[in-house]
């Protein structure tokens, strides 16, 4: 089973954007979502951006997480 987590682009610096997932920062490759910007929520699998989702379905995704005890 694949498991992609929704994290939130803090910056950008060419092809890597730095996020945070679980209190922790990590870089990932957005090479297959060029268009991501600062803000946007991605969703992150193996180290790449694999899609762009909205704020409401990241944080719902987040919040479920956390009460499965995942992150």
């Amino acid at each position: 089973m694949c498991l992609a987590v929704p994290s939130q682009i803090k910056s950008i610096d060419g092809q890597y954007a730095e996020v945070e997932i679980g209190g922790v920062s990590r870089q990932v490759s957005i090479v297959l979502t060029p268009e991501a910007k600062v803000g946007d929520y991605i969703l992150v699998h193996t180290g790449y951006s694999i899609g762009i989702v909205n704020e409401d379905e990241a944080e719902a995704t987040i919040k479920l997480f956390n009460e499965l005890g995942m992150m």
